[in-house]
């Protein structure tokens, strides 16, 4: 119902079959207060009584509902989701099946070799007889689905910029739509908590330590940057901290706003460079000791 016109219930100036406009209506419209909306739905003569009203309005809410959820599908964080986890799919099969083409492979041509680099240079050859004709077809599919996982990739790398600016900038387009996924959208990821953002893919390591089976895990996917991966062990947890933390407000300002922040990237640059030059202190701390 719109406040605009208030006591003309939810849907004012409709006709019964209109149920697309009465979507939008439920979709759109707002009340300040509660009211007796089938009585004036049937004084108005929307509805034939009581009983039509609430079939209108179930009709209503169901195709709102289906479009709300369509919406939902099609907005460009779910395309990333749906992106990182089929170039995941085909990396994969793509690593699996490559093994069982090297080991057929390799009982054929005398070869002890692997991997997707194999498979390729397999494609190229011209089979000599129906065994090894059934490999090189083999080692088509494995090209064909490594193929397929960088057009992905770079299709990651084309539209987390343009769906998470401030995310893709400081993580990386794929990390950036790794921890969209794993968050299950960027609405999802913004409401995360930053402790909750540096452990998001090392899920089974925290239950193990909810479990009292393990320590509790410093980071999860985001391992992959290369201020975690290339600081050292001992401050590693440091350094995931802090990514973590700028990562979850770049996904807020992403959700909330889409501006692009560059004083975010700075930010971090300067934490991150701080927690090095720890390191460095220490070592050459360690190396004045061992000279006196």
């Amino acid at each position: 119902m719109s406040e605009d016109a208030p006591g003309s219930g939810w849907f004012a100036g409709l006709d019964r079959d209109e149920t697309d406009a009465a979507a939008d209506a439920i979709r759109s419209g707002a009340a300040a207060a509660p009211a007796d909306w089938p009585a004036q739905a049937v004084e108005s003569g929307f509805a034939a009584d009581e009983d039509d009203y609430y079939a209108a309005l179930h009709e209503a809410t169901v195709t709102a509902t289906r479009a709300a959820a369509t919406e939902r599908e099609r907005a460009g964080d779910q395309q990333l989701v749906h992106a990182v986890r089929a170039m995941d799919d085909c990396l994969r099969t793509a690593n699996e099946l490559a093994e069982r083409t090297s080991e057929w492979a390799n009982a054929l041509f005398d070869d002890d070799r692997a991997g997707i680099q194999y498979a390729r240079d397999l494609a190229g050859r011209n089979p000599a007889g129906p065994d090894e004709t059934q490999v090189v077809s083999l080692a088509e599919r494995v090209v064909a689905l490594a193929n397929e996982a960088d057009d992905l990739e770079s299709y990651v790398e084309t539209r987390a910029p343009e769906v998470a600016p401030n995310l893709a900038a400081l993580a990386g387009p794929v990390l950036a739509a790794r921890l969209i996924s794993l968050a299950g959208g960027l609405e999802s990821l913004a409401k995360k908590p930053s402790g909750t953002v540096q452990v998001l893919g090392a899920e089974d390591a925290l239950f193990a330590h909810l479990r009292g089976h393990a320590s509790s895990p410093k980071h999860g996917v985001i391992f992959t940057h290369e201020y975690v991966r290339g600081t050292r062990p001992e401050d590693r947890g440091s350094a995931a901290r802090a990514l973590a933390g700028k990562l979850s407000i770049a996904a807020r300002v992403d959700h909330y706003s889409g501006e692009r922040k560059p004083e975010l990237d700075a930010e971090l640059d300067e934490r991150i460079a701080t927690i090095q030059a720890r390191a460095e202190d220490g070592a050459a701390g360690a190396d004045g000791g061992d000279g006196e």
